[in-house]
This record gives structure tokens, C-alpha cells and sequence, in this order.
């Protein structure tokens, strides 16, 4: 808990910073006149001024969120404002300009994203080899022939090198709910299959669809973790650290085939094939009988040899060279922001469920197990949320960035500012709709949460 909610605050401290950096570093390249960076809402909890304009830096109490508050006429009023200060006034500054401060925001949330990317793939990261293991009967893999051991090369055209690219590029098929094209190396040879996706449920992407449609890992090494004294293991021989390549002849490349084996032979003797550093061995073990203490087989006889079993799947690292780095870099950026945009639009429209919604629940719990997992799983988790923050800024929603936005382009349109009365109203109805997705997004995320 300590270590997810520290993980979720830097997060959330770090983009904030860099979002609200953005606006103020082009403001004061404007000339605009910035009275306070704030770092949260709420009541201050430490603040101090820097520069010849006396700028408070703000740390709230309240983190999720942040502000730059610049000289206005709109806020503080033309009589409250030195003659000398108005034409440091963001409302004095030409179309241009105001929208640049706008829009300065989320551009840097878009490069904090580019910037991790390439820190990513110039460095180099470990990941598991796209190799499948056999697929679950009457499962949408097991239909379309995918086979254990296929490597998968390709999605939909795009080259796959790890098995996390996998999943990231079937996505955009499970949305549409159409046919994924799935290229595979079998044999040495390419084959390329045909994967529905239609037996998934409409309208919400399920996070393990992976497992769900058939797909899992494969192709790895099943290794002894740990062997229990007076077990059937030590018994027979066994040692942690043995890989287990094959029992009764037959390979094994996950511990779950190694573990059902063992089950289906209670008091049976069972041939395990063992690689032992640079020898490989036989070993004859008989596995215990015990009580299964599965739900719905109570009675039921099941081997167990007492001993800790792990997997270790075959990984590949993934790196790139400068220049391919940088326009890796941008192209990720780039996908994953249309990717944001189509999800919500197809929110919008009906076509994905509202459930796919995660809020500050979510975010916290992804923050906690991207930090357990690693620095490069949380850095990959800082991107993809900075996208995030950039994409949602960018709606036309009054309040938010995109809205100003919108704002400043009907000003251009009708060659005058809109009316205050007006901006009130649309900023009312923008908070209003704001505070609804927030609603939902944390009713999804205690859904899920109590769910698991």
C-alpha cells in the first residue's frame, strides 16, 4: 500500500509539474506576467517566490492536479491591475499567443511521453519472446490453428519483436471486433492465420483477453524453485534449479502442463526428462497422493511431489539506435494518442462500454505493480499516462485546455471576445460533465477492485 500510493504520487507530482510547466514557460516567453505555479488545490502547504515578477510556487494539499495562474483582467479586473502591468495580461495578448499558452500544456505532456519512450528503446529492455504455448480447446486461437511453439512475427501487418507488442498492436482488432491477421514462424516457415474476435464480450475490452481468446506464453523453461525435505521430490532426486524439459517424453514449456502431469499421477511413477547444468537426466518420481482442495473435487485423489515450480520464459532485448529511437519515440507517442481518441469517441457513440473508464483508483493500483515490476515498466507507465493527460486536456470540454481552445476559435470567427455570461455558463456545464466521467471512472474502478 506504502509502495503503491508513493509510486501513484510521483506520478501524479511529475506530470503535473511538466503539464503546468509547459503553460508557464510559454507565458513568460509571451511576456504574460505569471502570479502563481501551483503544484495541487487547496490550501497551500508550503510556498515561495522566485523571479523580479515575485511568482508563487505553490505546494497544495490536495494532489491531483494543478494550475498557473497568470495576470487577467477577467479575474482580478482592469482597475485592479497597474497601468504598467496591462499589457502583460494573458487577455491583452493576440489569439496567437493565448492559444500557444493553452496548448503549451499538453505539447509538453506529449514530449515528457517521447522523451521515456526514448529512454526506453535506446536503453534496452527485457521482454518475453512472442512464442505461444498450446491453446485452451474451443478458444478462438485453438479455431483459427495456433499452435505451441508458433512464433508470433506479425500483427495486422506490423513487425513483432516481444510479446508486450502483441498485445498492444491487437488491440486496435478488439475494439473493431474484427479479424486480427496473426503471422506466425512455425517450423522455420511463415504461416498466417486468421483470429475472430467476435466470441469476446461487446462493447468492453477485457484486460486478460489475451487469455481469453487462447493466447498465453509459451516456449519457456520450467525450472525446480524449491525442493521440500522427506517430499517425493527429494525422494527422488530432484534439486532447485533442475529445468524441467519433458516428462514421459513429452516437452513441457509451462508449469501449469508440469503440475496437471503430476496431479494425473498419484502413487504412478512419472519419467521427468531434467537438464542439471550440462547434463540431462531421467528421473524417476512417484507422486504423493493427497486430497485435491480444487472446488468441485472434493474426494478426488491427486499427485503432488512437493516442490516449488517456476517458469521462465525465453526474453529478448529490445533496443534501438539513436535516430531509430527518436522516430520509435514519436510513432508510440503518436499511436497511443489516437488510440485515447478512438476509445473515448467510441465511448461516445456506444460502441464501448462506459466500464472501460479507469480513474484515480486504477492509475494508483497500475502505478503500484508497474513499480514492483521495474524502473522500465514504471517509466513505460509514466508515458502512456502523460499521453493520457495531454489527450484529455485536448477535448473540447470548457474548463479544460481544449475547450479554451475552442473558445479562442470562435472569438476569431466572430472578430470579438464571447460574452463572460456565456463562458460561464459553458465552463458550468464543462465542470458539470467533467465531475459525471469522474463519477463513473471511480465507480469502475471500485467495481473492479471489490470485483477482484
Amino acid at each position: 500500500m506504502i509502495q503503491t500510493l508513493l509510486s501513484f504520487l510521483a506520478a501524479l507530482t511529475l506530470l503535473v509539474f511538466v503539464h503546468e510547466l509547459g503553460h508557464y514557460l510559454v507565458a513568460r516567453w509571451c511576456g504574460v506576467k505569471v502570479l502563481r505555479f501551483s503544484i495541487g488545490f487547496g490550501k497551500p502547504l508550503y510556498t515561495w517566490t522566485v523571479g523580479p515578477d515575485r511568482t508563487e510556487w505553490t505546494i497544495a494539499a490536495i494532489p491531483l492536479g494543478g494550475y498557473v495562474k497568470m495576470l487577467d483582467e477577467r479575474e482580478q479586473g482592469t482597475s485592479a491591475i497597474p497601468a504598467a502591468d496591462l499589457p502583460r495580461a494573458f487577455s491583452r495578448q493576440s489569439l496567437a499567443r493565448r492559444s500557444a499558452i493553452v496548448i503549451a500544456g499538453p505539447m509538453a505532456n506529449f514530449l515528457l511521453a517521447i522523451g521515456l519512450y526514448f529512454t526506453l528503446n535506446i536503453i534496452g529492455v527485457e521482454e518475453p519472446l512472442p512464442v505461444v504455448g498450446a491453446p485452451p480447446a474451443q478458444t478462438a486461437a485453438a479455431g483459427a490453428g495456433v499452435s505451441a511453439g508458433d512464433k508470433v512475427v506479425s500483427i495486422d501487418g506490423h513487425d513483432i519483436r516481444s510479446w508486450n507488442e502483441v498485445r498492444l498492436r491487437m488491440i486496435d482488432g478488439l475494439i473493431e471486433r474484427r479479424p486480427i491477421a496473426v503471422g506466425v514462424e512455425r517450423g522455420g516457415a511463415p504461416v498466417t492465420l486468421t483470429l475472430p474476435t467476435d466470441g469476446l464480450p461487446p462493447g468492453e475490452l477485457e484486460r486478460d483477453f489475451l487469455r481469453t481468446l487462447g493466447l498465453e506464453l509459451g516456449g519457456g523453461r520450467v525450472v525446480i524453485a524449491s525442493v521440500s525435505p522427506e517430499s517425493a521430490a527429494a525422494r527422488a532426486g530432484l534439486q532447485a534449479g533442475d529445468q524441467v524439459t519433458g516428462v514421459g517424453g513429452k516437452p513441457v514449456g509451462r508449469p501449469s502442463e508440469l503440475i496437471e502431469r503430476i496431479r494425473a499421477h498419484p502413487g504412478l511413477p512419472l519419467f521427468l526428462e531434467i537438464q542439471r547444468g550440462s547434463d540431462n537426466l531421467q528421473i524417476e518420481v512417484r507422486p504423493d497422493s493427497a486430497a485435491s482442495d480444487r472446488p468441485g473435487e472434493a474426494g478426488r485423489a491427486v499427485g503432488r511431489i512437493g516442490a516449488g515450480i517456476s517458469g521462465r520464459v525465453a526474453m529478448i532485448e529490445v533496443r534501438y539506435g539513436p535516430i531509430e529511437s527518436v522516430g520509435r519515440a514519436m510513432s508510440q507517442t503518436w499511436d497511443m494518442s489516437i488510440f485515447s481518441l478512438r476509445m473515448l469517441g467510441k465511448m461516445v457513440v456506444g460502441e464501448l462500454s462506459w466500464r472501460n473508464l479507469s480513474g484515480p483508483v486504477a492509475i494508483a493500483d497500475y502505478a503500484g505493480q508497474s513499480s514492483r515490476v521495474g524502473w522500465y515498466a514504471y517509466v513505460a507507465f509514466l508515458a502512456l499516462i502523460s499521453i493520457s493527460l495531454g489527450v484529455l486536456n485536448l477535448l473540447p470540454i470548457p474548463v479544460l485546455d481544449g475547450g479554451h481552445l475552442v473558445y479562442y476559435g470562435l472569438e476569431a470567427i466572430r472578430g470579438r471576445p464571447l460574452s463572460d455570461r456565456f463562458m460561464e455558463l459553458t465552463q458550468k456545464a464543462g465542470l458539470a460533465l467533467i465531475g459525471a466521467m469522474m463519477v463513473v471512472a471511480l465507480f469502475n474502478d471500485l467495481t473492479r477492485l471489490i470485483g477482484s
